[in-house]
């Protein structure tokens, strides 16, 4: 019986949704907040897109996307530095207009980068987390450590998209290869070409173009 492979092509961007929502969940859980988020960077616009909510939001905010440097999410972004706003209306990097574009304001705010070789893809973010104590490490320190898996578990998928990329590559230059073999052959020799046959080495090539 033939061993199916846990992540073919289409189940990787399934896999990721799948982490990065246990992510947030996790993370919310832990604060006891109001809400977690993820965000990715886009990287041609450097734009903060919201890819998984928990929480207040998490109907209608997924895949909003605001500008590079938006907010304290953006600033953490563009610093690679975690933030923590306990009051943020004390707090320059807050962007009141972007919170009450998404429906709710938060009182605090805590964020920490997701680092890729030393470069920032994403933050995650905690809206009005409690004041309860959570052991020995720190809310940064907590929230860091999460950051740092979701990165690492980001990191292997997208490995594992390339991996899956570079193999279709490969088997479309297999085909092409086999189809130039099949058109010569076909169109070798004074004999009339086969119609049938033209038309679906046509058809091949349109679908590898």
């Amino acid at each position: 019986m033939a061993v199916r492979d846990p992540l073919l092509p289409g189940d990787v961007e399934i896999t990721e949704r799948r982490l990065i929502m246990s992510i947030v969940e996790v993370t919310r859980h832990v604060f006891d907040a109001a809400a977690a988020s993820i965000f990715l960077m886009d990287g041609d616009t450097g734009e903060l897109i919201f890819t998984a909510v928990s929480g207040k939001g998490e109907g209608h905010l997924p895949g909003t996307r605001f500008p590079k440097g938006t907010g304290i999410a953006g600033w953490v972004a563009a610093s690679g530095q975690p933030m923590i706003a306990d009051d943020v209306a004390e707090v320059a990097q807050f962007a009141r207009y972007a919170a009450e574009s998404t429906g709710y304001v938060p009182r605090s705010i805590m964020a920490a980068p997701l680092i890729r070789y030393e470069e920032c893809i994403g933050v995650l973010e905690v809206l009005d987390r409690s004041d309860a104590l959570r052991g020995e490490l720190t809310d940064v320190d907590l929230l860091s450590m999460l950051a740092t898996q979701a990165a690492c578990g980001l990191e292997l998928l997208l490995r594992l998209r390339r991996t899956h990329a570079a193999a279709a590559e490969s088997r479309a230059d297999d085909m092409r290869t086999l189809l130039e073999r099949i058109a010569a052959r076909v169109l070798s020799g004074n004999a009339p070409a086969n119609p049938a046959a033209l038309k679906l080495l046509i058809a091949a090539d349109e679908l590898l173009a």
